[in-house]
């Protein structure tokens, strides 16, 4: 079963650009609601997954960790 890998996402933006500015790239009004997700309190719609794999410029597939035999 394949699940977000919020560790990695978390690590890419990081990487990148703060909290604050993700939050604004993606829509959101402030990094509270971003960070909801990274931290797994609120579910990843595919539609806003698609986007951080865009801000972050990677394969939406690089956000998947295989859960598989877990």
């Amino acid at each position: 079963m394949l699940t977000v890998d919020l560790n990695k996402m978390r690590q890419l933006r990081e990487s990148k650009m703060s909290l604050q500015e993700m939050a604004m790239r993606i829509g959101y009004r402030s990094a509270n609601g971003y960070y909801y997700l990274e931290c797994g309190r609120s579910k990843i719609s595919a539609v806003t997954l698609a986007k951080v794999a865009a801000v972050l410029n990677v394969p939406i597939q690089e956000l998947f960790i295989d859960q598989a035999g877990k």
